[in-house]
């Protein structure tokens, strides 16, 4: 064999980044590839945070985790999770380490933005039914127009019965549809800002057009309540008990002639949880007693019982400080949590918005993201020095290929994450997650190594052992 070629005194001191074909070689990269299998089927399968949670417990449950509720007992070795309201999961074991040495902890969200109906959506106008409804989270309205939308969410009567609801997503099944104005007549609109020509009230959902026959008020309207009822057996004043939501239509895609990226809806921030999730079952050798925490709301600020800020993670913590003899103050301040979110990648289409020597490159790997908020880091909690040099070691030691980054040029915008929530409760936090284009975009593109090293890293970080 040749004589591995040393490494230049040039080498050691420069900072490079470098793509994760370039350092991890091909058996990485094959392996990132079938990975990526696994991502795409629970992406399909986790359009909502509802789905995302029941979609996680089935993975969790075939790895030997069961369910806990509060009070239930404890002890070393379990593999528990705590579903909170059906939109909050936590997925938790329990290591054979002192459990004053503290949680290791990943944290990531499992909304994504999207177009809510509103409790009273149904209406008609001009013989067309139409369904209003309220977007969630940060989109570009533009983006949601003429193209195939589905209904998921659930419907909870009055009796307390829960419906579900998915339409969409069989190529048999009816899609929903936002209508736009043709180009002939857009003369007025092309003048606008973006904002003025495309209003939230205008996103209504086109759901019918066929009269009931024999109504003499409202056909159409009546026409579509009579479908919904014989179907799901759900009348006009069930919306009000309802959470339906509409998302892109179709399953996620490999991008490019290589197969390189998938394109999907919701990779911010599955393309995250997933990696966590699968990480978590798969350090179960660790002596740490390790938590995956699955959260809501992060894209409307992390409020709520089932946000990041609901209280619901320190009494978790309390609850397993206590039950292993424990001190919950020391616990939370030993411990560590990887703010597992995704980063903005360097789009050379939109290459003004970019600070190029700190932004996140597509396939360099996992992007660790030391603070987030926006222009004089306002609300962020900005991770230590010291907590940073021990992520460095980490992932080194494992042979992950990662990079640094932050969100955009100082002076353009930015945006937060959960990791200020955990941090408030005195535990160590920074974010590692998964690079994204297009971020919030219906469809969004991720790079298939930089999924499987988000997965590396998160492995890694449950097993490290810094001694």
């Amino acid at each position: 064999m040749p004589e591995k070629k040393s490494e230049s005194k040039a080498e050691k001191l420069r900072y490079q980044k470098k793509t994760v074909y370039e350092k991890a070689g091909e058996k990485i990269v094959r392996e990132a590839y079938d990975y990526a299998n696994g991502y795409v089927n629970f992406l399909n399968a986790a359009k909502t945070e509802r789905e995302a949670v029941a979609e996680s417990i089935r993975i969790a449950e075939a790895a030997g985790y069961r369910a806990w509720k509060f009070g239930n007992p404890m002890k070393v070795g379990d593999k528990l999770y705590y579903n909170n309201r059906g939109k909050n999961l936590f997925l938790f074991r329990i290591g054979s380490e002192p459990i004053d040495n503290g949680i290791r902890i990943t944290g990531a969200h499992i909304d994504s933005p999207r177009l809510d109906l509103k409790q009273n959506p149904l209406y008609e106008d001009h013989d067309l039914c139409f369904l209003k409804t309220h977007y969630y989270g940060g989109i570009r309205k533009y983006q949601w127009l003429a193209m195939p939308l589905a209904l998921h969410g659930v419907v909870v009567k009055q009796s307390g019965e829960t419906v579900k609801i998915v339409i969409g997503e069989n190529e048999t099944d009816p899609v929903m549809y936002i209508t736009d104005l043709l180009p002939h007549l857009a003369q007025n609109e092309v003048t606008k800002t973006v904002t003025q020509a495309f209003q939230g009230e205008k996103l209504n959902i086109l759901a019918g057009s066929r009269p009931l026959e024999g109504a003499e008020k409202d056909a159409v309207k009546l026409g579509v309540l009579t479908y919904l009822y014989d179907a799901y057996g759900i009348t006009e004043e069930d919306f009000q008990s309802a959470e339906l939501s509409l998302v892109p239509a179709g399953r996620a895609r490999d991008v490019g002639f290589d197969r390189s990226m998938i394109c999907g809806y919701g990779h911010d921030d599955r393309c995250c949880a997933y990696p966590s999730l699968t990480a978590m079952i798969d350090a179960d050798e660790s002596l740490h007693t390790t938590m995956c925490t699955l959260v809501d709301k992060e894209e409307t600020g992390s409020d709520g019982v089932t946000g990041a800020q609901s209280s619901i993670t320190v009494d978790l913590i309390g609850e397993i400080a206590r039950a292993l003899g424990g001190n919950v103050a020391a616990v939370r301040a030993n411990s560590k949590c990887l703010s597992s979110d995704v980063a903005a990648i360097y789009d050379p289409n939109f290459a003004d918005v970019f600070e190029e020597r700190n932004a996140a490159m597509l396939g360099c790997g996992v992007a660790m993201c030391k603070f987030t908020g926006a222009r004089g880091k306002s609300g962020t909690s900005d991770a230590s020095a010291e907590l940073v040099a021990w992520v460095r070691r980490c992932l080194n030691e494992a042979g992950v290929v990662w990079q640094t980054c932050e969100l955009g040029k100082v002076d353009l915008g930015g945006g937060g994450t959960i990791a200020k929530y955990m941090a408030n409760q005195n535990i160590d936090t920074i974010d590692l997650g998964v690079g994204v284009l297009s971020m919030h975009a219906p469809f969004e593109v991720i790079s298939k190594v930089d999924l499987y090293e988000s997965y590396r890293a998160f492995r890694a970080f449950y097993r490290f052992r810094a001694e």
